[in-house]
């Protein structure tokens, strides 16, 4: 518990007190954002799909420009995604509640234990890590809910209802972006959703302070995800950057949309149509930021392969078979070091 405790205090009193990022949350010189990045620039859009029509007869186009954001992007927003808006705004403001809360509150769910399925903890694994990142996250398994509810915080009040119903919401909109994407690579709409096994889904709240000398360090360094899809809602704060054309680029909020990547097992089941990206955060001076991802994952025994129907003879299994499960712990034990471990399962190593 030091280890956090330390980590949540010295965040928040180096808020108040305007004092120097230590050196513990300093990137080296030649891994340092660059924040300079064009705001304006065109390369910072990512497609917004309307979802509205995806049950209806604009479902082949949405379908469509689905497909085209997964193989050209890995990144896309949605807007008109069926979750209410007093269902967002509940989850954002409960989010900021907890971590308003005083740090002994905080930490009574603190563990650096992975395995943990509740779990408050800081940058990112704390065990292995060299230099630390800007963030204090809470990690929430969600799928069953009535199995992991019970665990979640207490305080604020209604956290565990608010948190519950939005999980709920976001399951659903996984799954149907599961079919969709299934649809654009020509297979059937349960394809992807069944080689996912029972399924699991966690959810990461994380909450980035303002920092004294955000070009120093990051709120998370460049990564892909390492689940299936991710469906990320952002507060109006922007700190979201996307690798496109070996350019760090800003994906800033929008207003009551919602945004969706592709996770390294879609590309391993697309067998490399679709690509999981390089995205970090960064952190600013003024203003703290809540964002929450939702991820979709397989269930620790599925049996991860491409897509017998994508593969023929133009087009060979890129990827051997291999549980999730060994995945995760290939991917948790390198860290944040290297962006992604899919190398270690390509059919050529």
């Amino acid at each position: 518990m030091y280890l956090l405790s330390m980590a949540t205090l010295l965040l928040t009193d180096l808020v108040a007190h305007g004092k120097q990022v230590p050196s513990s949350y300093i990137r080296p010189l030649g891994d340092r954002p660059n924040l300079l990045y064009p705001e304006s620039s065109p390369k910072l859009n990512i497609p917004l799909i309307d979802y509205q029509e995806f049950d209806g007869p604009g479902r082949h186009r949405v379908v469509k420009e689905i497909g085209l954001a997964c193989q050209n992007d890995g990144f896309f927003m949605v807007k008109n995604h069926c979750i209410p808006e007093t269902v967002v705004d509940g989850m954002l403001r409960v989010s900021r509640e907890f971590f308003h809360l005083p740090a002994p509150e905080r930490l009574k769910c603190y563990s650096d234990d992975p395995k943990k399925t509740t779990r408050l903890s800081t940058s990112f694994n704390v065990r292995a890590e060299k230099v630390s990142n800007w963030r204090d996250f809470l990690r929430l398994h969600c799928h069953p809910l009535e199995d992991f509810i019970h665990e979640w915080p207490a305080n604020p009040q209604d956290f565990r209802e608010v948190v519950g119903e939005y999980s709920k919401h976001a399951r659903e909109l996984a799954l149907r972006l599961l079919e969709a994407i299934a649809e654009s690579l020509g297979l059937e709409k349960d394809n992807l959703v069944k080689a996912l096994g029972k399924q699991a889904q966690h959810m990461a709240i994380n909450y980035y302070p303002p920092c004294p000398q955000p070009e120093l360090t990051y709120g998370l360094p460049g990564h892909k995800d390492p689940n299936a899809i991710t469906i990320l809602l952002q507060d109006g704060v922007s700190g979201l950057q996307v690798l496109r054309d070996d350019e760090w680029v800003a994906i800033n909020p929008v207003p009551n949309s919602l945004v969706i990547n592709i996770g390294d097992q879609l590309q391993v089941l697309s067998n490399d149509r679709y690509k999981s990206v390089l995205h970090r955060v960064v952190v600013n001076s003024q203003r703290e930021r809540i964002s929450v991802p939702t991820f979709y994952c397989p269930s620790p025994d599925a049996l991860i392969k491409p897509a017998e129907a994508l593969i023929d003879e133009e087009h060979p299994a890129a990827y051997k078979s291999f549980t999730y499960e060994e995945y995760y712990e290939r991917f948790w034990n390198r860290g944040l070091l290297s962006a992604s471990c899919l190398d270690l399962f390509k059919v050529n190593n």
